[in-house]
């Protein structure tokens, strides 16, 4: 509820109590029809103001006899009227209910995060529970803060309705108490009638003389033909204050409504809704609270973890470092084996070279006598040429 609407609900409290303070008076026995012969002098006066509105001569007077007195009442009721045909019935009562439904539709159940998303879930692409109820928070504030701005407004119109409903009680009484001068009135009057005005009129119509007497007839018979329509007059305004009178608790059991009503809209604006608003912060807060210790903690088990990896890596790494810095530069072994490689490389080297310095011996050899033959080849050859042949080392020279 935003702060705006609280302080014009706290501001309609004083508001409400007043009108609540209101007693209404009861019809009693003052307020009773006195006739004219009994009543004390003003009420006398007032009675005998209301038979001087009656003119038995004008139809319109008899028929007319005590509306006067309801034309104010009516003009309240028809401005009343107005305003409810202005404005919606009963929506304050349907507010109500529906701040209720809204508060009874938010579950709490939704604050358990611990809970995991299920296939479906995750299938549909539903938020993890938290996301939901935090949106589900801000549904039901939204939705908290709308209705209690009609319900605010409601009160205004209910605050004005019970203020009009005083008015038309105490006119709807006052026209209760003015029936009762009119009813009083009319009653003395139609005994004025029957006991003075009629007789008289019937004595003046036995002494007229024939002419006469036709007309004075007529006139008797109007006389009474009025005073009847006085007595049904007189009838229908006691029809009338009987069902005013009934319209009296009637107003007072609406007003009492209205007032009941007013009251609980104003608990449910300064107490009840702060109230909900308090416990449903606090959820969430202590659901967020619950959100950071998990996080507290999630933050110390991944410290915990990254100790015991570092110990672990250190002392593997610790490990292999010392045991390189223990080591020579070279391994005896590797200088073993590569002292034997050496010695097997010169063995090697030199019977090689014996193995090439007899080839080459024996190549030497080879060349000499294959320069050898070659001479004798070539010699042979020669010889062949000067015609010696084979023979010629064995001719005789000439002397």
């Amino acid at each position: 509820m935003s702060d705006t609407t609280r302080k014009q609900a706290e501001a309609t409290l004083a508001e409400v109590e007043q009108v609540s303070a209101v007693i209404l008076p009861e019809p009693t026995e003052a307020n009773a029809i006195v006739p004219l012969a009994e009543a004390d002098a003003p009420t006398s006066d007032a009675i005998t103001k209301r038979m001087a509105e009656l003119d038995m001569s004008d139809t319109n007077s008899i028929v007319s006899f005590g509306s006067a007195a309801q034309s104010e009442l009516q003009t309240i009721s028809q401005a009343m009227l107005q305003d409810v045909r202005n404005k919606d019935v009963g929506p304050a009562g349907d507010s109500l209910r529906d701040i209720v439904t809204t508060i009874r539709g938010f579950s709490v159940s939704e604050l358990d995060v611990r809970r995991k998303r299920t296939f479906w879930e995750k299938l549909l692409g539903r938020a993890a529970p938290f996301a939901q109820f935090s949106a589900r928070f801000e549904e039901v504030q939204d939705q908290i803060d709308r209705v209690t701005d009609d319900l605010l407004g409601h009160e205004h119109k209910l605050l004005k309705d019970i203020k009009s409903l005083d008015v038309l009680y105490d006119k709807t009484l006052a026209f209760y108490d003015e029936l009762a001068l009119y009813i009083a009135a009319g009653e003395a009057k139609i005994a004025e009638l029957d006991t003075t005005t009629i007789p008289a009129k019937e004595a003046e119509v036995q002494a007229a003389d024939e002419n006469d007497q036709v007309m004075k007839a007529q006139e008797l018979r109007d006389l009474r033909a009025a005073r009847d329509d006085l007595e049904r007059r007189v009838h229908d305004l006691k029809l009338t204050r009987q069902v005013t009178m009934q319209s009296l608790p009637s107003i007072r059991l609406v007003q009492e409504n209205d007032k009941s009503l007013v009251t609980k809209i104003n608990s449910t604006l300064v107490n009840t809704v702060p109230l909900w608003e308090t416990q449903l912060a606090q959820a969430v807060t202590i659901q967020r609270s619950a959100e950071a210790a998990a996080a507290v903690r999630d933050a110390n088990d991944l410290t915990n973890e990254l100790l015991t990896a570092n110990a672990k890596n250190l002392r593997e790494t610790n490990k292999v470092v010392r045991e390189e810095m223990e080591r020579g530069v070279f391994d005896i072994e590797a200088v073993k084996q590569a002292n034997a490689d050496l010695i097997a490389t010169i063995n090697e080297s030199l019977q090689i070279a014996d193995e090439g310095k007899a080839k080459r011996a024996a190549a030497e050899e080879d060349m000499k006598k294959m320069e050898a033959e070659l001479r004798d080849t070539l010699a042979s050859a020669k010889a062949r040429k000067t015609g010696l042949g084979d023979t010629a080392s064995t001719a005789v020279p000439n002397a």
